[in-house]
């Protein structure tokens, strides 16, 4: 019974970061990569933190090619899923958590 609550589901409404690039992986497909900014209500503004930046990616040509149009700044929604990405290092194990963007649409 409690699988069937579970849900992995990610709705963000901010501004585009200043950044976009594309990176070709080992298995052909490209990741688009970009940022989207959050505005923290005030009441979870810690010291001169007021956003919070989140790593974005996705791998659907139609979501890439919206993205690579728009200017910095511009306000988006989109949605997606949360996925933890893991990479070896000299370290170790390193690993991210980010947003699979599904769809993203500019936002009024």
């Amino acid at each position: 019974m409690i699988g069937e609550c579970m849900s992995n589901s990610v709705e963000l409404l901010g501004r585009l970061g200043t950044r976009v690039s594309q990176k070709e992986l080992p298995s052909g497909d490209i990741a688009t990569i970009f940022a989207v900014v959050v505005d923290r209500p005030a009441a979870d503004q810690v010291g001169k933190t007021k956003v919070d930046t989140l790593p974005c990616q996705t791998f659907r040509v139609s979501v890439a090619k919206r993205v690579l149009t728009l200017e910095p700044g511009t306000r988006v929604m989109c949605t997606g899923v949360l996925r933890r990405r893991f990479w070896k290092t000299a370290g170790g194990l390193g690993s991210a958590l980010e947003v699979e963007v599904r769809t993203l649409k500019r936002a009024l």
